[in-house]
């Protein structure tokens, strides 16, 4: 069995940041087939200019908390996602695949399938 977490705000596209984004979908995988579950999961708020804070991150452990719903999964699918995220999900344990494939059911083939790639262009780097 392994479950794949996918960030997601209406549970069927993957979100393109992974802070944003208000949800997980949790795919879990067995012999049987796969079964979805949707969860909730802490995000910050986009500034109304589109700009949004990322200078608390690692001094209030947000991104720790990001990742607490998903702590029983093993494979996290994002859009894309800053490289402090990256890095805290990378250390849990957690397979992290970037990918430009917006919908969560094509993904999750692709991944059943070794078909889908990370792409390390798509870590965002805050200055």
């Amino acid at each position: 069995m392994i479950k794949i977490a996918f960030p997601t705000d209406d549970g069927e596209t993957i979100s393109r940041h992974f802070g944003q984004a208000q949800y997980y979908v949790v795919a879990q995988i067995t012999e049987s087939g796969v079964a979805l579950e949707q969860r909730p999961k802490p995000h910050h708020q986009a500034h109304e200019e589109g700009h949004h804070e990322h200078s608390n991150h690692s001094k209030n452990g947000f991104g720790q908390k990001m990742l607490e719903p998903i702590s029983d999964c093993q494979v996290l699918i994002s859009g894309g996602m800053g490289q402090p995220a990256y890095q805290h999900a990378i250390s849990k344990g957690l397979q992290v695949i970037l990918s430009g494939e917006k919908d969560i059911t094509a993904a999750l083939e692709a991944y059943r399938t070794g078909k889908l790639e990370s792409d390390p262009r798509r870590i965002h780097h805050h200055h």
